[in-house]
């Protein structure tokens, strides 16, 4: 019989990378990562010596087999974090000690979401029941593999070898007495050998690890990873600043476009009263500074309705700020300046506020509030989560209608031809790849979405535009790519103001 060890994702994500200072997932965890988790487990049961013997046993044999499935690369938000603690013998100053003075660095965590939560790693050999039960105790005793958040059910079991393919980096007799010592150096712990202190951190580890090379034979350089390449990405970022409707009127979804300018001009005016109307970035504005349209992406407004779900209405819940995915717009500190003086804190509800005031004289005329959401999160409710239009698909269909590039020339049969010609280059535009196929209707795919309307229907029925966009074609699209792509997909010339917004189909 093989000896088969069992590890089950419950959070159905492993959050590790494959070095400390890159953003590249680890899948599967490889075996001298989870031989140390084993042997935190030891330390924490006070290294009886009968585990001991079953880790030293475990060190010795050839490196395991592993079956696991694909993963894909999770998107990760920007954190900042103080570096590492200033060393002693260079001194220390104020800067690096007081928290609210300490650098920040930026940094992302990566994770894997895989296919199947499960992987299973088997050994050839089967050990002793005594030692068997001695790693089985370890395995139930160890509940995370990488980050903390990275929950785990570990156990072992014997049963038939396991196909698949062999880790790896694997440990080596002597790797055991060599965590112990790294440990006791880096920890201060006494000759006891006691380790109830749980491991360090994994980044600490290998930092240590770095300093000499390791004796005997060393660890195997990691294959090809089998975390699937990032999808074909679009130009707009998939990290989003949500506005959540508070109170007051909210427009109709019909009328997004007017509010999506209107929050944009609620933006200018905030560089204007902090004193940089002159410096107002091009990302923002959306113009040049000689005033002439930007050429590169910039910041898209997009509405969060109600939609896509059984009796949707497609009311609308908020707005979203959408950057460019290469800009860093949102961790702008003038950008935060100017979204903390135009959104104060309500005391009494204990979040910030912003007010807009929409343009009189359309269905857009009545003022509404919104609050606004400090992180980079989806609200209280499940129509405000971006990841319904940011996650891999295959197909997308239009929440709000595109607008098309410019007027239609055919007639007849060819016009809709022509249509899927424009949508086709309209994907293109935004960096992603030419779909397969494309289909244009009057009417949305998604459930609660309004469907345009044809002339000499009441003005109440119709999707109000900017006066630039108002003699333009409208259509709801589908597109379908050959393999997945990464949203946001905003398509057309109504693209920054809330139209052509694409949500990801099953």
């Amino acid at each position: 019989m093989a000896l088969l060890l069992e590890v089950e994702f419950l959070a159905g994500f492993c959050a590790a990378a494959t070095g400390p200072d890159n953003e590249t997932p680890e899948w599967p965890i490889e075996g001298d990562r989870l031989f140390s988790a084993l042997v935190a487990s030891w330390g924490a049961h006070g290294c009886p010596e009968e585990e001991k013997r079953a880790l030293c046993w475990l060190e010795g044999q050839p490196a395991p087999r592993v079956r696991a499935s694909a993963a894909s690369a999770r998107s990760s938000e920007r954190f900042y974090v103080p570096p590492n603690d200033a060393r002693l013998d260079r001194g220390k100053k104020a800067a690096d000690v007081f928290p609210a003075l300490r650098k920040r660095q930026e940094r992302r965590f990566a994770v894997a979401r895989p296919e199947e939560p499960i992987v299973l790693y088997s050994w050839s050999r089967e050990p002793e029941p005594e030692l068997f039960a001695a790693l089985d105790r370890l395995a139930r005793d160890t509940v995370y593999l990488g980050a903390s958040r990275s929950l785990v059910r570990c156990r072992f079991r014997l049963g038939a070898e396991e196909a698949g393919q062999t880790v790896a980096r694997w440990v080596y007799p002597g790797r055991l007495d060599e965590l112990v010592r790294r440990y006791r150096a880096s920890s201060g712990a006494g000759d006891s050998g006691d380790l109830r202190g749980r491991r360090r951190s994994e980044r600490e580890q290998r930092r240590h690890e770095s300093l000499r090379p390791l004796p005997g034979v060393p660890v195997l350089d990691r294959g090809p990873s089998r975390v699937c390449a990032d999808p074909p990405a679009s130009v707009f970022s998939d990290r989003w600043l949500v506005l959540e409707h508070l109170d007051g009127e909210m427009p109709a979804l019909l009328a997004c476009a007017l509010v999506a300018r209107t929050i944009r001009d609620a933006l200018l005016s905030g560089y204007r009263r902090e004193g940089s109307g002159d410096r107002i970035p091009e990302v923002v504005s959306g113009h040049a500074p000689d005033g002439s349209p930007a050429r590169e992406p910039h910041l898209a407004i997009v509405p969060l309705a109600f939609a896509g779900f059984p009796y949707a209405d497609g009311r609308v819940l908020g707005y979203a700020l959408v950057p460019p995915r290469a800009s860093a717009l949102l961790a702008d500190e003038t950008f935060r300046r100017v979204l903390r003086r135009l959104a104060p804190v309500d005391e009494e509800r204990g979040h910030r506020v912003l007010t807009i005031a929409t343009p009189s004289g359309t269905e857009a005329g009545a003022a509404f509030r919104v609050v606004f959401v400090p992180r980079l999160e989806r609200g209280s409710r499940r129509s405000l989560d971006p990841e319904l239009y940011t996650r891999p698909a295959r197909r997308f269909a239009s929440v709000t209608p595109v607008v098309l590039d410019r007027h239609l020339k055919k007639e007849g049969a060819e016009r809709r031809a022509e249509i899927a010609e424009l949508l086709a280059s309209a994907c293109e535009r935004i960096g992603l790849p030419r779909p397969i196929a494309v289909e244009s209707d009057r009417h949305s795919a998604i459930e609660g979405a309004p469907s345009v309307r044809i002339a000499g229907t009441p003005p109440w029925m119709r999707w109000r535009l900017p006066d630039e966009l108002a003699s333009r074609q409208l259509v709801h699209a589908v597109v379908e790519f050959r393999e997945e792509v990464r949203g946001p997909v905003l398509l057309g010339a109504g693209r920054f103001c809330g139209l052509g917004l694409m949500r990801a189909l099953p």
